[in-house]
Order: C-alpha cells, then sequence, then structure tokens
C-alpha cells in the first residue's frame, strides 16, 4: 500500500506542477487554490509512503514521477519541444524509477 502512496504522491506532484503554470504567479485565486491542495495532497501521501520506504526511494521516486509527468504534460498542454533526446532522457527517468521500485528491497 505504501508504494501507492507514492505513487499517488508523484501524481498529485505533477497536478501541482502544472498547476503552477495555471496560477499566473498566484494571481488567480481557483488555480491557486487546487495548486496549494494539491501539494498538501501531494506531501501528505508522501508522508505515509515514507512509513515503510526509504526516504532517498521516496524521494527519488517522487521526483521522477514528477518530472516525467510534468515533462509530458507540457509536450500535451503546452506545445513544448518533443525531440526525441528529450523523450529519451524521460524513458530513463521512468526506467530508473521503477528501478527503485524492483531494488528497494522493502515489500511496503
Amino acid at each position: 500500500m505504501h508504494w501507492v502512496y507514492l505513487v499517488l504522491a508523484g501524481i498529485m506532484e505533477i497536478g501541482w506542477a502544472v498547476g503552477l503554470k495555471y496560477t499566473h504567479g498566484f494571481t488567480r485565486l481557483w488555480p491557486t487554490v487546487a495548486t496549494v491542495a494539491m501539494m498538501a495532497v501531494s506531501f501528505y501521501f508522501m508522508s505515509l509512503a515514507l512509513k515503510m520506504i526509504p526516504l532517498g526511494t521516496v524521494y527519488a521516486v517522487w521526483t521522477g514521477i514528477g518530472a516525467a509527468g510534468t515533462a509530458a504534460l507540457g509536450m500535451i498542454l503546452f506545445n513544448e519541444p518533443r525531440e526525441v533526446a528529450r523523450i529519451v532522457c524521460l524513458v530513463m527517468i521512468v526506467a530508473g524509477t521503477v528501478g527503485l521500485k524492483l531494488f528497494s528491497g522493502r515489500a511496503g
């Protein structure tokens, strides 16, 4: 279950990172409220994951999910560059994240 919490924390990180774009520097109320709420939920789920999964693994997986997901959504939502090299790098982030799960040494 702790890995589920970690994945949810990562998904919420993607949400708040993308949400920052819509806040326009925290000048738009509802996007700001949604972004701050997703931040809080992300940290909450990350704290639950930390009960059983090592800190380094949690942080690396959380940021990996967030970085890869945010970059992918940037390409989709904001027409950011889609070069092959950039996509290959995102795939490596995902591979590293999966590797941390496979070799973490904890069932969590």
